[in-house]
């Protein structure tokens, strides 16, 4: 028997993981079957179940691998030195996550932002996934805090508010712009970067204006 060479393997994995992340995109995790998976993979039961026993361990791979693009990202912009301004990496972390999945759309739309909401809402039925998520979640919080004090110690940011607090504000404003994109359509990091650039621009008024 010829031996499949890992590049295959890979291949099959990554055919299995964009069509389930179009089908819970679509559906959502309960109304979508395993055969729903099949078919939008075009390939066979013993195909899939080679990789996978189940819907479960299909969302908490997309998860897995999602969480594990974006602490990628936050890793390579806190090594420099001081990072790029917050609009500017938020712009470039969230738009490397875009790409990545730019090639799956349901109906013509990005599929991304509707599987994020997809599988918050399975995460209030699913306590494992519910812990993955959150793992995930620290260690991107972590991530902007070790960015937030780059910025202190370069004199880019004040020193009176907690790191955790700017990560998490800044994680809000990714995690809201992903929702509005669900619910109202695409729209370009640069919506999200400008918007930031004129929040942070903003000072207080003269005394007696």
């Amino acid at each position: 028997m010829a031996r499949v060479s890992q590049a295959h393997l890979d291949a099959r994995r990554r055919q299995i993981l964009d069509g389930a992340s179009i089908c819970f995109a679509r559906n959502g995790f309960h109304a979508t079957s395993m055969q729903d998976v099949l078919k939008e993979a075009d390939l066979s039961a013993g195909a899939v179940y080679r990789y996978f026993s189940g819907k479960e361990e299909l969302i908490a791979a997309i998860v897995g691998e999602v969480l594990g693009q974006v602490r990628e990202a936050f890793e390579e912009e806190s090594r420099h030195i001081p990072p790029p301004a917050p609009d500017a990496l938020v712009a470039a972390v969230l738009g490397r996550s875009l790409a990545a999945q730019e090639s799956l759309t349901v109906d013509g739309q990005p599929a991304f932002p509707r599987l994020v909401v997809q599988v918050w809402t399975e995460t209030l039925r699913n306590k494992e996934l519910a812990a993955l998520l959150y793992e995930g979640y620290t260690g991107v919080r972590e991530g902007w805090g070790r960015i937030v004090v780059a910025y202190q110690e370069a004199g880019m940011m004040r020193t009176d508010v907690p790191p955790d607090h700017v990560a998490r504000t800044m994680i809000a404003a990714v995690l809201g712009f992903l929702v509005q994109q669900s619910l109202f359509g695409p729209a370009p990091v640069e919506v999200l970067r400008d918007g930031l650039r004129a929040l942070m621009s903003v000072s207080p008024p003269l005394s007696g204006a």
